[in-house]
């Protein structure tokens, strides 16, 4: 399982480890008011861990916990995986972080490096994002990291804005993955 790093975070495979972290996280309201409508039960929290450790053992990537050098606390969550689950459909990176920790260019250093992580390591060809279309923050990070809004799509049973980038795109604008 790889752990990833960034400046300040450490990106950790998600793991029972980090249960008390992910049960502040999923249970807040704010965090999971544009992802699921409402926060996660204890059982859900562990439910979830059981899933994402499956996928890391399947796939090789998954959920990571990201975890805050400077404090060493869970502040959020970040994912490479594919839409839907279905490794048919192209590769999505997600986030949450926690309330407290909006706002300070969290979002964005995680979503660079698990893209990173996506484009040189996985040497994905596309990648694509997601989000309720209110959900204003995450479509700044979206259009930060270089993706293009496509449309509103159906995934997950639900409406969504859906963002994208290629592997040529991402490496013009952040010179990672080619020999030149």
């Amino acid at each position: 399982m790889t752990v990833l790093d960034s400046a300040r975070l450490r990106f950790e495979p998600m793991q029972e480890a980090h249960y008390d972290g992910l049960r502040r996280l999923n249970s807040d309201p704010l965090v999971m008011r544009f992802i699921s409508g409402q926060p996660e039960t204890p059982d859900d929290t562990h439910a979830v861990i059981a899933r994402v450790k499956a996928r890391w053992e399947a796939l090789g990537y998954a959920w990571w916990s990201l975890i805050e050098r400077d404090s060493g606390e869970l502040i959020g969550a970040g994912c490479i995986q594919h839409l839907e689950h279905d490794t048919s459909n192209p590769h999505e990176i997600g986030w949450r972080l926690r309330p407290d920790r909006w706002g300070q260019g969290y979002a964005i250093e995680a979503a660079e490096r698990m893209a990173r992580f996506a484009f040189d390591d996985l040497e994905v060809p596309l990648l694509c994002a997601i989000c309720d279309p209110a959900n204003a923050a995450s479509r700044r990070v979206m259009d930060k990291l270089g993706m293009t809004y496509r449309s509103v799509e159906t995934w997950h049973g639900t409406s969504v804005a859906a963002y994208g980038i290629n592997r040529a795109t991402w490496t013009l604008r952040h010179g990672h993955g080619m020999a030149t």
